[in-house]
């Protein structure tokens, strides 16, 4: 075991560089190539990797920390080292590394670039546009495609950008014109000069074509002559394969065009952004547009936390027209088409419509379907109303459902919670209140039924009696619909055979109940007349599977058609 300091690499430039994430704590363990640190200029991101495995025993930079080639980053304790004097060689060795791996290496086809330059230029017409040299990346992917056919770019404008196993880089277009035809799409995977987009420039003329070759041959050339050109020494850094970022436009910018692009193409952002490798995947997974993330970094970048925040923004206050992510819906004017009248919407409903429409954006709805035999129960229940009409309790199906969900609820107490708004944990409660959708003139209100699990049915049907009572009367008070655990809508006075109820969030799941019917079922001798409850159950996937579904339903049927199990 032996102490050695990790250094900064050779970055391609004399000027100190920004540290803008340390990837590692004290005490870390690392393997070799694990990334201890990302650095950053004006130009290019790079993640420096680790040339040894180890434990890192202190840091010496912190985020916002400048550095330059040979400043200190870390002390690692490394294992199997035999303790000799070898810091300047390992850093030498550590510097020839990073230069082949990272964005700021010296321009390898420098000195073809400058032949370029003073070769005449062509007078105009169609060219291929190849990638620039890659170093010694043998192939990287295309994350970004930022121009369309049809489009008219401007030299040195990121027609697309790429991304290896360290870095992400945006090419630019070498010289202004229109798209004509793209070669590949996001996703492809590429390498130093496959052909990127035919490009029409301006003029007209023979020697496009092979002034397009020619760029191609070329960065091919660079690969092959990368050591005569490192020679040179005085070089600049390759533009080829850095990030346009002193061009990219303020956030303001980017929010002010996007209504002019509401139609965005898979992988495409609206504008250049500023961001790493890490935080480019974190977007395409979730869906994120990174051109419409606000940046808290250094120099605008984008940091993870940034598109957390948008994410979390965008569940807690959905837009209030269209789904999420979508433009807005336009205004129209049906009064071209026929008399119309405008009606206002009651505080009532305006609250239901921002709920409704809150819980169907955010939540990822699947309904499961079944049904339930309830002939004895229906015939157990018009027996008891009979018993029971001295006391004035009516015993009604929905009273049944109430006392049946509760037991199911204490059977799969995963339909009883309530998901983080972080989406990283459960809150598995200890009580049951149901809630019961009430359909009233001025709209959709759901009273609670606290602790349904402890009360029977005489004490339900006169409590829902009750709280039905107060809601046709406008006399529900914000505690009577506060704390539902799990709702039940009820159809069955009315009609239909299914529906899809919506999750009332923060709850997860939502049993909806259409109107019995008596159908033909066969007890495997011949078909008798059964009655038949549909029930359709929606709940949030993110919480419960199907499987688990299929389950409840089929134990709250089993319920349904002998209540005796509930003493069970």
């Amino acid at each position: 075991m032996s102490k050695e300091t990790i250094r900064v690499p050779d970055v391609g430039s004399s000027d100190p560089v920004d540290v803008i994430e340390v990837s590692v704590k004290k005490g870390d363990t690392v393997e070799a190539e694990d990334t201890i640190v990302v650095l950053e200029s004006d130009k290019a991101s790079l993640e420096v990797p680790c040339p040894k495995a180890g434990t890192v025993l202190e840091l010496k930079v912190k985020a916002g920390d400048q550095v330059k080639e040979g400043d200190p980053l870390l002390d690692l304790d490394v294992a199997g080292d035999d303790g000799g004097d070898d810091t300047a060689d390992q850093g030498d060795a550590q510097a020839d590394e990073a230069e082949s791996r990272s964005d700021f290496s010296r321009d390898d086809g420098a000195e073809e670039n400058d032949d370029a330059k003073k070769a005449p230029a062509a007078k105009g017409g169609t060219r291929t546009v190849p990638a620039p040299d890659l170093g010694d990346i043998d192939e990287a992917e295309i994350i970004e495609i930022n121009v369309a056919e049809g489009d008219s770019v401007e030299a040195e404008q990121t027609i697309l950008v790429i991304e290896s196993d360290k870095a992400s880089l945006e090419v630019p277009c070498p010289e202004a014109g229109t798209v004509k035809k793209l070669l590949v799409k996001v996703g492809d995977k590429i390498g130093t000069g496959t052909d990127l987009m035919e490009l029409e420039t301006a003029g007209g003329g023979e020697g496009a074509s092979d002034q397009g070759s020619a760029s191609k041959g070329a960065s091919n050339k660079g690969s092959s002559e990368k050591s005569a050109s490192k020679e040179q020494g005085d070089s600049k850094p390759a533009r080829s394969r850095q990030s346009d970022l002193d061009q990219k436009p303020s956030q303001a910018d980017r929010q002010s065009a996007a209504p002019e692009t509401p139609e965005r193409v898979e992988g495409k952002p609206s504008s250049s952004v500023h961001a790493g490798p890490a935080v480019r995947k974190l977007a395409r997974e979730t869906g994120i547009d990174l051109a419409d993330v606000a940046p808290s970094g250094p120099k605008d970048r984008i940091l993870k936390e940034d598109v957390h925040a948008l994410i979390k923004q965008r569940l807690e206050n959905p837009p209030a027209a269209g789904g999420a992510g979508m433009p807005d819906l336009p205004e129209i004017d049906f009064s071209e088409f026929g008399p119309v009248e405008r009606q206002e919407l009651n505080k009532l409903r305006k609250v239901a419509a921002k709920n409704l429409h809150r819980s169907w954006v955010t939540i990822p709805h699947v309904t499961q379907f079944d049904e339930a035999d309830i002939t004895e129960l229906e015939a157990f229940r018009k027996s008891q109303n009979k018993a029971l009409e001295k006391e004035g309790v009516k015993l009604t199906m929905l009273a049944f459902l109430v006392k049946a969900c509760a037991n199911a609820l204490r059977e799969f107490p995963r339909f009883n919670s309530s998901l983080e708004v972080s989406g990283e944990a459960l809150i598995m409660k200890d009580y049951v209140h149901i809630g019961i959708a009430v359909d009233t003139p001025n709209g959709l209100v759901v009273p609670v039924i606290r602790d349904a699990d402890k009360k029977g049915l005489k004490d339900i049907a006169l409590e829902m009696g009750e709280l039905a009572a107060k809601a046709r009367d406008r006399k529900l008070s914000p505690a009577d619909m506060k704390g539902a655990t799990f709702s039940i809508s009820s159809l069955g006075g009315i009609g239909g055979t299914a529906f899809t109820p919506i999750v009332n969030w923060p709850e997860v799941a939502i049993l909806g109940v259409s109107r019995s019917d008596t159908k033909p079922v066969w007890d495997g001798q011949a078909f008798q007349p059964r009655l038949t409850l549909p029930l359709s159950l929606s709940y949030d996937h993110r919480v419960i599977d199907g499987a688990d579904a299929a389950r409840f339903t089929s134990y709250l049927s089993q319920l349904l058609s002998d209540m005796r199990r509930a003493l069970l």
